[in-house]
């Protein structure tokens, strides 16, 4: 399997995706917004993207299945699965707020092997492949030196349809506000997870996640050196529903922090 030339087949679909995005944000009118749940919105932009890049991943990999947001495709791959967020930050997209991104994953089995998310209004595209390192358009990149709590950046998602276990979760924030240089709430989970990859983050966490928020950032993360685990420390991150990414050399007391003061 070429998981480079495969790689460079969806960066150029990304790309394209993203061309299309910036074409259509000054289009979408408050008729086009349909409500999927709570707090949870979609547009034709989304779907007709969605089946624009199923179509095209087809063609890359027949034999692939797929887990997509907007499920145009529902069919699963008896080895081989895209995983698709065709817009994620979609409420940022919505808004005309400029940072939204497209996200592009296949997994192998139970490892993902390509990762692909590209964010459009900056023109970066963060990448890698099995066996590759990981880039940002066409520069290595790798996470953080920090090692300092006091000196580390992080991000993080808010919950916007399960707030059950929101009251731990702002305690978890406040702690972090008090013990670290910051935290951003940028809107899209797959960016916070590419510039946790380029070293711009320290870390980032989030619960409420689906496997297509993270599956390609989660990968770029570990390809530019860092980690990757459950609020448990363990691996099940892509279809568990929450993540803690760093820079490895700072997770263990961040994973602490989070054991300490977010009950799962």
């Amino acid at each position: 399997m070429d998981y480079k030339n495969i790689c460079l087949e969806v960066i150029a679909l990304a790309k394209e995706t993203g061309t299309f995005f910036l074409k259509e944000i000054h289009q979408v009118k408050t008729s086009d917004i349909e409500v999927k749940g709570l707090h949870d919105f979609v547009s034709y932009v989304d779907k007709t993207a969605e089946a624009c890049i199923v179509k095209r991943l087809t063609e890359i990999l027949p034999e692939a299945g797929f887990i997509t947001e907007e499920q145009t495709a529902t069919h699963r791959g008896e080895r081989f699965n895209w995983i698709v967020d065709p817009l994620d930050g979609t409420t940022n997209f919505l808004h005309h707020i400029p940072l939204y991104s497209v996200s592009i994953a296949l997994m192998e089995d139970d490892k993902i092997v390509v990762g692909v998310v590209y964010e459009p209004n900056l023109d970066e595209c963060f990448f890698s492949w099995k066996g590759g390192k990981a880039y940002l358009n066409k520069k290595e990149i790798h996470v953080s030196d920090q090692t300092e709590m006091k000196n580390t950046l992080l991000a993080t998602g808010f919950p916007y349809n399960d707030f059950g276990r929101l009251d731990g979760y702002i305690e978890l924030f406040t702690w972090f506000a008090r013990n670290t240089s910051g935290l951003r709430r940028l809107g899209s989970a797959a960016v916070d997870l590419a510039y946790t990859a380029c070293g711009r983050y320290e870390g980032f966490y989030e619960y409420g996640l689906h496997p297509w928020d993270v599956a390609a950032g989660v990968f770029v993360v570990q390809q530019a050196g860092g980690t990757v685990t459950d609020f448990k420390g363990e691996g099940d991150y892509i279809f568990g529903g929450e993540l803690l990414a760093s820079n490895t050399l700072l997770h263990n007391p961040l994973l602490d922090a989070v054991k300490a003061h977010f009950s799962n």
